[in-house]
């Protein structure tokens, strides 16, 4: 099964769907798809708001592996179930979806123009629990402000640092070092995570192979380099804050680049629409991303 995912993910035409809305994106999250905060009380109702919402995009028939490559979970999710299935089985035996699990527990506050990743203590029972659902691989996200290159750095460090460890437990992680989309210093970030990149890379082993989450950017084509290095088992980009029409012109004209939107997959989806409308939209939405990730 292993191989069969990693070949899936690393050769297949397609592209990542991010549904790992986490604790403090999911009020955001479920607002866009028409929930507002007052139908909820605790933590407990959201999180089961927002599975309703996730297991209604997964159940679609829009939602396959013929145009998807893989689906990453937030943890609550991966615990929970699909159509009595546990989630990551029933994406992976019944939609051919290759699961991954976002790691990550937040970010810290910014410091060096970035914001690190908060300490992860318990981050190899997590790794356990992954593998014993079945998950192919994980996803851990910090952001960068501005071009400081110490603090760009320490986030790419890190970054491969725990990445390391995530190998090391027979998963292969998602590594996502993003670009605010907002920073004025864009290109001279973009342009500083680029050599930091590069000199961890040289870091890994020749049986290690990491995948790449990265800000659509400025320049066209501008991390081709890391697309073709073997180390680099696919290079995926993030929306970011753009909209999917924004984000599929970006991604069109970055070859060998895909998708793994989270904001622009779901965008226009809403808990009032009908099954249908529902799933024209979603499929509409599906096959733009699926056009702009093999262009």
């Amino acid at each position: 099964m292993k191989n069969e995912q990693q070949n899936k993910v690393q050769h297949h035409d397609g592209f990542i769907a991010a549904l790992d809305q986490s604790g403090g994106s999911s009020p955001k999250a479920l607002m866009n798809y028409g929930i507002q905060n007052d139908a909820y009380a605790d933590d407990e109702e959201m999180f089961d708001l927002i599975h309703q919402m996730r297991t209604r995009i997964m159940t679609s028939n829009s939602f396959n592996g013929d145009r998807i490559l893989g689906a990453i979970l937030f943890e609550n999710t991966m615990d929970r179930q699909v159509l009595g299935q546990n989630t990551a089985s029933y994406l992976w035996e019944q939609k051919n979806v290759v699961p991954f699990l976002k790691v990550d527990k937040g970010l810290a506050d910014e410091e060096n123009g970035v914001q690190l990743m908060n300490p992860m203590p318990d981050l190899d029972k997590l790794l356990e629990r992954a593998t014993n659902n079945e998950i192919f691989g994980t996803k851990m996200r910090s952001v960068i402000k501005s071009a400081n290159e110490r603090g760009i750095n320490e986030i790419v460090n890190q970054q491969f640092a725990i990445g390391k460890q995530i190998l090391a437990s027979g998963l292969v992680p998602i590594i996502e070092p993003e670009v605010d989309i907002h920073s004025p210093e864009k290109s001279e970030c973009e342009s500083l995570l680029l050599a930091a990149i590069e000199e961890n890379l040289e870091s890994l082993d020749g049986t290690q192979s990491i995948m790449l989450k990265l800000t659509l950017p400025e320049e066209d084509d501008f991390y081709q380099g890391l697309i073709n290095d073997q180390r680099v088992l696919r290079a995926v980009a993030l929306s970011g804050g753009y909209s999917r029409l924004e984000s599929n012109d970006r991604l069109s004209r970055n070859a060998g680049m895909v998708a793994s939107f989270s904001r622009a997959l779901t965008e226009g989806l809403s808990a009032n629409q009908s099954a249908e409308a529902f799933d024209d939209l979603l499929n509409s939405s599906i096959q733009s991303i699926f056009d702009a990730s093999c262009s």
